[in-house]
């Protein structure tokens, strides 16, 4: 959200261990309602167009319950059946981002090309959980949100939805795993994409992709 006061953005793959530039400070925290798969294709950093790779993307709980294509999906952050997950039920770590009024502009055009490959901003609430610098005027104007009781920002964050060119899923995690080990792109490879995700954001399906790609090599 762009305000006269700068704007927010969150981070959930490549933001979590390579910032925006011009970030003046970082809020730990989540969003809820989704889970993060690796099933966007990656044609331009982890990939190429003749072979892409593949990059997280977040898909909704709503899509999970009315996409016939997650029909029988098993979400195994939860025990709960499908039909039954509420958005606290899927919570995703995440970080947001400060940037100050100066560099909105320039931010926003940055991750316009940065996230091109099927990406679309959204906005969307994100729950502060850990910050060194409460004090800061963009902080101490937050909302609190009643059923947390924790800080909440209106932040810009980009999603490859189910709709867009690229989305891949739902895919196996070792099918998952099969193109990770294999692909590189102007970015560096995609297995090092993998590593830097689940040492910055770690959670069990990232954890489990990991093991399927380092039992492959």
């Amino acid at each position: 959200m762009t305000t006269d006061k700068g704007c927010w953005v969150i981070g959930y793959g490549s933001l979590m261990f390579k910032p925006p530039p011009h970030t003046a400070f970082r809020v730990e925290g989540f969003i809820n309602g989704y889970i993060r798969r690796f099933w966007q294709s990656s044609s331009d950093h982890r990939g190429t167009p003749e072979a892409p790779g593949r990059v997280v993307t977040l898909v909704s709980l709503k899509d999970l319950q009315t996409h016939a294509q997650f029909a029988g999906h098993h979400v195994f952050e939860s025990a709960k059946p499908l039909d039954q997950l509420v958005p606290s039920d899927l919570p995703v770590q995440a970080a947001a981002y400060y940037i100050e009024p100066q560099h909105v502009d320039e931010v926003r055009e940055y991750l316009d090309v940065r996230e091109q490959d099927g990406y679309t901003a959204h906005h969307i609430p994100f729950y502060v959980t850990q910050t060194s610098d409460l004090d800061h005027p963009a902080l101490v104007q937050l909302d609190v949100d009643s059923e947390t009781a924790l800080p909440v920002i209106m932040s810009t964050i980009y999603i490859g939805t189910v709709e867009n060119e690229s989305f891949v899923g739902p895919e196996s995690i070792s099918d998952t795993a099969n193109v990770i080990r294999k692909s590189k792109g102007p970015s560096g490879e995609n297995v090092e994409y993998m590593d830097r995700l689940v040492e910055a954001s770690p959670d069990k399906y990232l954890t489990e992709l990991q093991q399927h790609v380092r039992a492959l090599h």
